[in-house]
């Protein structure tokens, strides 16, 4: 299981590193104060070559240099098939690198804000991009996401 001590852990590390992401998903909500269960960090993420690398340079620190993180590629960011899960080699959760989303989201349209979450600086997207990101989608989960967080941040309808 995800929670927010160990995506701070992580996105410490994705700070230090120099890491372009911004976290989307349930663990953006939880940082901007609705927390609900996740198996998942969700993060979209610049394609660029020397972001990904930054990213690899991250996780290997994080997980003792698990030979893993190197089938992460730019290449693969990048193109058909812009989504990488990556399963840490101890722990019940995984990461989801995200460059796109179909033709809706791309990591240089999300927007986002920076907050402090007990001294880490992170990037999460903000209340109206979650609304926007989840509001549609067939999963009744996002859904649900949706209504939240047009409730709880007074979000008009669009």
């Amino acid at each position: 299981m995800m929670n927010l001590e160990e995506a701070k852990r992580i996105l410490a590390v994705f700070a230090r590193e120099g890491v372009e992401y911004v976290v989307v998903g349930s663990m953006a909500m939880a940082a901007q104060g609705l927390i609900r269960a996740t198996r998942d960090l969700d993060v979209f993420v610049s394609a660029s070559a020397a972001n990904v690398e930054r990213l690899r340079r991250a996780l290997k620190s994080l997980f003792d240099d698990d030979p893993n993180v190197d089938q992460i590629r730019a290449e693969d960011l990048a193109g058909d098939y812009p989504a990488i899960e990556y399963a840490p080699p101890k722990g019940e959760y995984s990461i989801d690198l995200l460059a796109r989303l179909g033709q809706a989201f791309r990591y240089e349209t999300i927007e986002y804000e920076e907050i402090d979450l007990d001294g880490v600086r992170v990037r999460v997207a903000t209340p109206t991009m979650l609304y926007r990101m989840k509001r549609d989608t067939v999963r009744p989960q996002d859904r649900l996401d949706a209504e939240v967080l047009r409730r709880e941040f007074g979000l008009k309808v669009e």
